[in-house]
């Protein structure tokens, strides 16, 4: 343990309290101990800051509303980012609070859309390192790397890791992906109070093909193009080994790979990691939840559903899997399920006769003699026709085209069900397929939307719409929370369903004004709530390593709370 360590402890009155191993300005270098104004003169003195701060005494309460006019001072989103950044740097637990305080109007700052802005200039706005660089050209420093963080086996719950190949629908953005990863691990902080000294970010540089960057005198990544094949699956297994043997007790999360390397690593080690990747299987699960909420809703059968994806890549593919799987345990075969799911790509509904289809887009190819009489043109079957002559009861889009579900779609899909259920998951927002504000006029008021980046609510006719954000955040930090709290020895399928089924539950199906999904500001409910689901389906499992009597009261007590414990002085 370094001299700027803190440690945690209980009086025999169980009254939780921090130890501060370091004195003088080390204190306040420190973010996960320093406090600045909060300290108490009495403090200051046995802490070795006497000077070192104002006169003032200042509450946490004080520190955030001044916090709160600083942030909303600032010109742009990216400034705001700034400020919150170096806040995080200084002092955690203000942070926290910070935004704890006001998720609905800085979680798009931390997190996206303008994380995605700050990860395209974090060359430039690099100021303070956090997490750990990890390198393909420097695969035996793997171990050495996690070594300086002085963690131990026992000191890490949750590791998040990024190439930064697929970085939120703007792509490859080389050693920037880490703001990815640091932004992931606020939010679990944030919606479930997953410990904030118990987390490790992770970046994985192995190279970048976008040229900006690599002509970029203040790129600070490796400038050399993106390792591919054997060299590139050695790093990754390296990575994976180094960090499951030093920090066994984590959970692996794998953000913003491209499709074929993500579900290459699932496959290589899904199955025997307690790992996930947050793009195929978290935004499945929200997006299964999603698809419940508007069935229950609409008082239907997830059996009956006739559902569209546009968008074949790991999200669109990742959710026609997780719904299939659901609609298995409705009743249905593998194949008739996968029957009732139609995915479109760059080139059109997918068919068996492509030859360019990865093997996880292959089971829902359709035959194409049997779509053969929708063509209207020689080209290849485009969403009009599948909408058309398909006649969905769901729309689905992850293909970060915007605008792409037209006046003319959904007209049609609404012409031959009363209540169409209309989900453009693509972000940011300048990459969603249509905005609320369209779907609901071409339907008279009746589709059921849900968007996967924020946007305001709708007023028509008198009547407010809530749109619920189909935002992994709703899903992710409790499903990390629950893994936690019962140490789940792999994170198989039925934890994500369990997870999107928590959170369907929490549409309000009386009321056809409200969202699908709960809003933002709620998360540290709804994260509660789908832990608890998480827990008792790894139980059911078997996969629980630790025996969860009540889990509802376990979840409550390993939230952790943005809170200045008392600190334990000599």
């Amino acid at each position: 343990m370094t001299s700027t360590d803190l440690t945690l402890g209980r009086e025999l009155d169980e009254n939780p309290h921090q130890r501060i191993q370091a004195r003088g300005l080390a204190v306040l270098d420190d973010p996960r101990v320093n406090r600045g104004t909060a300290f108490t003169m009495e403090e200051r003195h046995k802490l070795g800051l006497h000077g070192m701060l104002p006169s003032a005494y200042e509450s946490s309460r004080q520190q955030a509303d001044r916090c709160y006019e600083q942030f909303s001072a600032k010109g742009s989103d990216v400034e705001k980012w700034v400020f919150l950044s170096q806040l995080h740097d200084s002092n955690e637990v203000l942070f926290y609070r910070l935004v704890g305080e006001h998720v609905r109007e800085m979680l798009p700052i931390v997190y996206t859309p303008t994380v995605g802005t700050a990860i395209e200039q974090f060359s430039h706005l690099f100021r303070r390192p956090r997490g750990v660089f990890l390198n393909i050209t420097d695969v035996d420093g793997i171990d050495r790397a996690f070594e300086a963080t002085g963690l131990g086996g026992d000191d890490i719950d949750l590791v998040v890791a990024s190439d930064a190949e697929a970085i939120l629908g703007i792509g490859d953005w080389g050693v920037g992906g880490i703001d990815i990863s640091i932004g992931k691990l606020a939010v679990y902080t944030v919606a479930a109070g997953i410990d904030p000294r118990r987390v490790l970010a992770v970046g994985l540089d192995v190279g970048t093909n976008r040229e900006s960057l690599l002509i970029d005198p203040r790129y600070l990544g490796l400038r050399r193009s993106r390792v591919r094949g054997h060299g590139y699956d050695e790093f990754i297994d390296g990575f994976v080994a180094s960090v499951s043997s030093r920090f066994p007790k984590a959970i692996l999360h794998w953000e913003d790979f491209s499709g074929p390397n993500a579900r290459a690593i699932l496959s290589r080690h899904g199955d025997t990691l307690c790992t996930f990747d947050d793009d195929i299987q978290g935004t499945a699960a929200v997006g299964l939840a999603c698809v419940l909420a508007g069935v229950r809703v609409t008082s239907g059968q997830l059996a009956d559903q006739r559902i569209v994806v546009f968008g074949a890549g790991s999200a669109g593919v990742g959710i026609a899997d997780l719904i299939a799987l659901a609609m298995t345990k409705d009743g249905l075969s593998a194949q008739a399920a996968a029957d009732r799911i139609y995915l479109l790509g760059r080139g059109g509904l997918l068919t068996t006769d492509m030859t360019d289809l990865y093997d996880y887009q292959q089971p829902y190819a359709k035959d194409p003699a049997v779509v053969a009489a929708w063509r209207t043109s020689d080209q290849p079957l485009g969403l009009q026709d599948v909408v058309d002559h398909l006649r969905p009861t769901m729309l689905v889009g992850t293909s970060g085209v915007a605008g792409a579900f037209t006046e003319s779609v959904i007209r049609s899909m609404h012409e031959h069900c009363e209540r169409p259920i209309i989900l453009p998951m693509s972000n940011p927002t300048v990459l969603a397929e249509q905005t609320p504000e369209n779907l609901l006029a071409w339907t008279d008021g009746e589709a059921l939307v849900a968007t996967g980046s924020p946007f305001d609510p709708v007023e028509r006719h008198g009547m407010t719409y809530h749109i619920g954000q189909a935002n992994n955040a709703l899903l992710f930090p409790g499903l990390g929370l629950g893994v936690i709290v019962c140490r789940a020895a792999t994170m198989p399928p039925a934890l994500f369903i369990a997870a999107a089924q928590a959170l369907a539950t929490m549409a309000n199906p009386s009321d056809p004004a409200e969202g699908l999904l709960p809003d933002i500001s709620r998360l540290r409910e709804v994260s509660a709530t789908v832990a608890v689901e998480v827990i008792i389906a790894a139980t059911t499992a078997g996969i629980a390593q630790v025996d969860v009597e009540d889990p509802i009261e376990a979840v409550q007590q390993a939230m952790w709370q943005p809170e200045y414990l008392p600190i334990a002085l000599p």
